[in-house]
C-alpha cells in the first residue's frame, strides 16, 4: 500500500526466525518480480529514469563496494542503525519538516545518496534509506513516488542479487519458500493498490510515515533483542 518495497517489510518479519542472509535469499526473487510490476504501474517511467539515473548507478556502485557485508559479523548492527534512521525520518516527516533538493542539484545529490544506499543495502538487504527521503525531497508524491520506488528497488535488488550469487547464498533450497512468498506478495500488492487508490493524499502521507515508524521500531527492537538474548 505504501510502496516501501518487499525487502523492507519482509526482512524485518523474517528476521524473527532466521539470519538476514537466509531471509534475503528467500525474498530476493519475489522482490525483483514485484518491483518490476510496480515499475510499470503508472505513466511516469520516462521522467523517473531521467531524474533518478544517478541514484540508481550510485546504488549499484555502493552494493559492489560493500559486497559480502550481509553475511559479515557486524550485519546486525546495520539493522539497528537502519531501524533508528527510519524512525527519525518518519518523525520528522510527521512534523511536516520537509527537506528540499533544488532541481539543479538533483543529479549529484542523487549519486551520493545512491552510493550510501547501496552500502546500506549490501549490509541489511533494505534500500529505503537514504533513497526514500531523497525521492520525497525532489518533489515526488503518491503514485509517482510509488512507481519511482518500483524502478529504483528493481535496480537495487538486482545489484543485491549479484552480491548474493557471488556469496553462494542463492540455492535451490530457497525456491519453494520464494515461490510461496511471490504468490503472497502479489496478493498483498493487489490489495494495497486498491486501498491506495481510495486514500486521500494527506492520509496516504500520514500512514506512509506511521508505517515507517512501526517498521523502524520493529527492525531495531528485534535486532537489539537478539543482541542481548
Amino acid at each position: 500500500m505504501v510502496g516501501l518495497g518487499l525487502p523492507t517489510v519482509s526482512m524485518g518479519l523474517l528476521a524473527v526466525s532466521m539470519a538476514p542472509s537466509r531471509a534475503i535469499a528467500i525474498v530476493i526473487v519475489p522482490a525483483i518480480i514485484t518491483n518490476i510490476w510496480q515499475t510499470f504501474v503508472g505513466p511516469y517511467l520516462r521522467d523517473i529514469l531521467r531524474r533518478l539515473w544517478p541514484l540508481m548507478i550510485g546504488t549499484v556502485i555502493g552494493c559492489w563496494l560493500n559486497a559480502g557485508a550481509l553475511t559479515g559479523p557486524h550485519a546486525r548492527y546495520g539493522t539497528i542503525v537502519l531501524g533508528a534512521l527510519l524512525v527519525i525520518y518518519a518523525v520528522i516527516g510527521l512534523n511536516k519538516f520537509q527537506f528540499r533538493v533544488a532541481p539543479q542539484n538533483e543529479k549529484w545529490v542523487g549519486g551520493v545518496v545512491g552510493v550510501v544506499t547501496g552500502v546500506i543495502s549490501a549490509s541489511t538487504g533494505v534500500q529505503v534509506i537514504p533513497s526514500m527521503p531523497f525521492m520525497q525531497a525532489i518533489g515526488m508524491e503518491k503514485d509517482e513516488l510509488v512507481q519511482a520506488l518500483g524502478v529504483f528497488f528493481t535496480t537495487a535488488t538486482l545489484a543485491l542479487a549479484f552480491n548474493l550469487t557471488a556469496g553462494g547464498l542463492l540455492t535451490p533450497a530457497n525456491a519453494v519458500p520464494g515461490a510461496v512468498g511471490l504468490a503472497m506478495a502479489f496478493a498483498g500488492m493487489l490489495i494495497g493498490q486498491s486501498v491506495r487508490a481510495r486514500m486521500p493524499a494527506e492520509a496516504f502521507r500520514r500512514w506512509f510515515l506511521i508505517a515507517m515508524i512501526l517498521l523502524g521500531l520493529y527492525l531495531a527492537g528485534s535486532a537489539l533483542l537478539k543482541e542481548f538474548a
